[in-house]
Formats: C-alpha cells, sequence, structure tokens
C-alpha cells in the first residue's frame, strides 16, 4: 500500500522535471540572445562624414617673416647685446603651450619697449560627430566666434565715422542753430556758430573752439567682416581706456577649409592724446592674415 502512495509523487516529480526542461529549450530558441540580431533602424550606420582638407598644421614661430614682424613690431631687432642674440630671439617669438601640436599651435611676439603685441594661433578642426564633416564643423565654430564678438552682418556696409551720439532731437537743435547762425551772418553780425562764409579777412584760419581736432590716425574703421581672406573672416576692433594707459586690440580670425586662424594685434600708448590709430594697426593686421591664407598653411 505504501509504494502505491509513492508511486503518483514520483510521477509529479518526473512531470515537473520534463516540463521546465522544455522551458529552457523554449528560452534559448526565442529568447532573443547575444547571437540574434535586433532590427530596427538603431543599428543604421551613420555615412562617415568628409575629412578635413588640412591633415597637419605649420610651425608657428617660423611661420611669420622677418620683413613682415618688422612692419608689425617696429624695433623689434633693437637688441641691447651687440651679438645679435636679442634679435635673434625676439624674432623666434615664444611659442603657445600645447598639448596636441597636430591639433593647435600657436606663437607671440612683442617689441623690446612692451608696446606692441603679436600672435598667431591655428587650429585644426576635426568633428567626432557622425554625418559632420571637419569643415561643416569648424564653420560652425567660427560662426560662434564671430556671434560672441557680436560681428555686424556682411550685407551691413561698415561707417568709416564715428556715429553721432546725440539724440534725434538734439540733432534738429543743431540744425536749427547753424540756421539762425547763417542768418545772423547775412545780416552782417559775426556769431561763433556760424558754418558757411564769413567776414574774416582772406587767408585768415577758421577757429573752431568748440569742435574736437581731427584725429591724425585716420578714421575708426570697427568690427566687420572681411571677404578677401580665406572662406570667413572678420575683424574685432575694441579700444580699451583705462587709468592713464590707453590701448588698441585688433583681432582677425579666418576659416579657411577645416583650420580656423586667429591674429591679435595690440599697440598700447601712456599718452591719451595719442590713441593708436584703428586704421594702421588694422590694415597690417589685414596684411598678414592675407600673407598666412595665401601660403597654405597645411597638407
Amino acid at each position: 500500500m505504501q509504494r502505491r502512495a509513492y508511486a503518483p509523487a514520483a510521477a509529479l516529480a518526473a512531470a515537473v522535471l520534463a516540463a521546465g526542461l522544455t522551458g529552457c529549450g523554449g528560452g534559448s530558441g526565442t529568447g532573443g540572445g547575444d547571437d540574434d540580431p535586433k532590427p530596427g533602424p538603431g543599428g543604421a550606420t551613420a555615412p562617415a562624414a568628409e575629412p578635413g582638407k588640412y591633415h597637419s598644421l605649420p610651425e608657428p614661430c617660423g611661420y611669420v617673416g622677418h620683413e613682415t614682424l618688422r612692419r608689425l613690431l617696429p624695433g623689434i631687432d633693437e637688441g641691447d647685446d651687440d651679438s645679435g642674440q636679442d634679435a635673434d630671439r625676439a624674432f623666434k617669438g615664444q611659442a603657445t603651450l600645447t598639448y596636441d601640436a597636430d591639433r593647435r599651435v600657436g606663437c607671440r611676439w612683442k617689441t623690446p619697449d612692451d608696446t606692441r603685441h603679436l600672435s598667431v594661433d591655428f587650429e585644426r578642426v576635426v568633428s567626432y560627430q557622425a554625418g559632420v564633416s571637419d569643415e561643416d564643423r569648424a564653420q560652425a565654430l567660427y560662426a560662434e566666434r564671430a556671434a560672441a564678438a557680436r560681428i555686424p552682418a556682411a550685407s551691413s556696409a561698415p561707417s568709416t565715422a564715428p556715429p553721432s551720439s546725440s539724440p534725434p532731437d538734439a540733432k534738429d537743435k543743431d540744425a536749427k542753430d547753424k540756421k539762425d547762425a547763417k542768418d545772423k551772418d547775412k545780416k552782417g553780425r559775426n556769431d561763433p556758430k556760424t558754418t558757411g562764409a564769413s567776414s574774416r579777412p582772406a587767408g585768415t584760419a577758421s577757429p573752431s573752439p568748440s569742435a574736437p581736432a581731427p584725429p591724425s590716425n585716420g578714421p575708426e574703421l570697427g568690427s566687420r567682416v572681411l571677404d578677401d581672406v580665406g572662406d570667413d573672416a572678420y575683424v574685432d576692433d575694441k579700444l580699451v581706456s583705462g587709468g592713464t594707459d590707453v590701448h588698441r586690440d585688433v583681432t582677425i580670425v579666418f576659416r579657411s577649409a577645416n583650420v580656423l586662424v586667429t591674429i591679435a594685434y595690440s599697440q598700447g600708448s601712456a599718452d591719451r592724446q595719442h590713441v593708436p590709430g584703428s586704421q594702421d594697426l588694422q590694415g597690417k593686421a589685414h596684411g598678414l592674415a592675407r600673407e598666412i591664407d595665401a601660403g597654405h598653411f597645411g597638407n
């Protein structure tokens, strides 16, 4: 009787074991293991982006010629050492610290009196984003820098004259005063506001005590887009006045394919009556930018 009682229990245990084996076999066949590829768009591979034109960068301290440095940094070769070692050291400049010379390099120079400074920086842009080429990434970085510098749009022509700070009603008042002055002049009355012909003897200089003397260093060119350097270019011009010193900082950034070049050129003066000229600094920095662009700086 006892053996009959144990028979159903043994049969039940065998059935449970068989069911477990069957379940394991079914899971390995339909459970999507490592060998089972997952369908869907996530497995699609993005197309490879086009590599950049330039694969290396130049040696920056030797890239700018001595004549160019003499033009931008007057007196750079006037050293105290008769052997000329100081002049050679000044021409060589000082390399910018870099951890990857294939990606970014730079060099800076200055005059012996420390009034003018120049630096040139090369950055080779590499895109690590799928579907975005090196050149597209460089163009995006250039656009970010131009926006940060608040460079006017290329379609807006730069004005060579500084903008007037007078409100519209002040301008109307000035126009009315000038008209009144002309009317008084016609009646034979001398008025300091007269702007037309006066009754002064011929050859006498026209006094203008209220008008500021015109700047001797040319007009203010301001920040703007440049259309003759690289694929994209702009110049950022800032006049900084602090304490007893004044200095002008001119920065040119241009893109050629997947390389960004930054030229920083500045001049300081302790004489506030002699402000560093916008036309002079921009012209020299612009000339250097064209030289670098024409030199085909990478391979």
